[in-house]
């Protein structure tokens, strides 16, 4: 177990992302990871590409073992600043009673115009052949 608690910026951790000095951030820790990069089941490719942010979603999302997570102590090598991470933003969607009061009223009007555009059609085409038919003698 590395690392004496030291606390690196964002900016520092970003400087260590080559195959020869390669350092993570996951869950707030940094990691230096170097001498994983040729163990890593995933290749190397997939761990350079998280360096220089928080990692901490993509580690998750590929959903690590608790034995891979187990070794990441191994590589411990300090702290992030958590000022120097921005802030993740989360989406939050607008607020469903408007949206859904104007999709249901534009719904309505769609399906009684599906209803009504045709039968207009089809009484407009009767009117016109009635019309114009010639009375047979």
């Amino acid at each position: 177990m590395g690392g004496d608690g030291k606390v690196f910026t964002l900016a520092e951790v970003s400087q260590h992302s080559s195959t020869q000095d390669c350092w993570i951030v996951i869950d707030g820790k940094v990691y230096d990871v170097t001498k994983f990069l040729d163990d890593h089941p995933g290749g190397d490719e997939v761990i350079l590409t998280s360096t220089g942010k928080d990692a901490t979603d993509d580690f998750e999302d590929v959903g690590h073992s608790s034995t891979a997570k187990a070794m990441l102590d191994e590589y411990y090598v300090g702290d992030i600043d958590s000022a120097t991470v921005p802030a993740k933003t989360k989406f939050t969607p607008p607020p469903k009673q408007t949206e859904s009061n104007q999709n249901k009223s534009s719904d309505f009007v769609i399906k009684i115009l599906q209803f009504l555009v045709p039968l207009l059609i089809l009484g407009l085409a009767l009117g016109i052949r009635s019309y114009t038919k010639t009375p047979s003698s």
